[in-house]
């Protein structure tokens, strides 16, 4: 017998096989079963991450990415290797920086099966975000973070040492993907769409 699923809401019970692992049960689901609300965009909190890989070597850092659908703002954060341990290490500090308005800024993540992310669905123990895991070998379940990583490649060529690159050239990467205005989004910015978002979370929140 496969494992259950409860969906976001709690309404809904579905069997996932076993074949697909026993982290990827209570808070995770796989991407075909998304909600029509993340295809259309509408909705600040959809993300989707990846892992972007220099030297194949096993001994080089990689760069972790997320995307948020909605605004297209694009987050690229050095990881020393491509453990769980370094993965989930940059979610609590995400919830650390976000607090409690991290699940309303992280509502959904769809993310691949490598074994780097098996412990994602840990985040719905300590925040209503719900995880989504893409279909190996189906990139277009995750296309826009899957998009932002070839940008990534015009400065950092595919095969090429990320050790070689510091932190003060990667965050020129993301700053220029973040400051490319777009015509989806009203010819502004990623970052501008992305700061006005989370200033109407901010405002809705009662004050201590």
């Amino acid at each position: 017998m496969g494992m259950l699923w409860m969906n976001h809401s709690g309404a809904q019970w579905r069997q996932l096989p076993e074949r697909y692992g026993p982290w990827q049960s209570v808070y995770a689901c796989f991407a075909k079963w998304r909600d029509d609300e993340i295809q259309k965009r509408n909705t600040l909190g959809h993300w989707e991450t990846d892992l972007a890989i220099g030297e194949k070597s096993g001994a080089d850092r990689v760069l972790l990415t997320l995307l948020e659908r909605k605004t297209r703002n694009f987050m690229i954060i050095p990881l020393s290797d491509k453990t769980t341990e370094s993965v989930m290490q940059v979610f609590e500090k995400l919830r650390s920086d976000f607090w409690d308005s991290f699940s309303k800024v992280f509502r959904i993540i769809t993310t691949d099966n490598g074994t780097e992310f098996s412990k994602l669905s840990d985040l719905g123990n300590v925040a209503d975000t719900l995880v989504y895991f893409a279909h190996p070998y189906v990139s277009y379940e995750k296309g826009s973070v899957e998009r932002h990583n070839r940008l990534i490649r015009r400065f950092i060529p595919k095969g090429k040492r990320i050790d070689d690159y510091s932190i003060d050239d990667i965050f020129p990467i993301e700053m220029w993907c973040n400051h490319l205005p777009g015509k989806i989004l009203g010819w502004l910015t990623p970052e501008e769409v992305f700061e006005a978002e989370l200033d109407l979370i901010y405002a809705a929140e009662p004050v201590v």
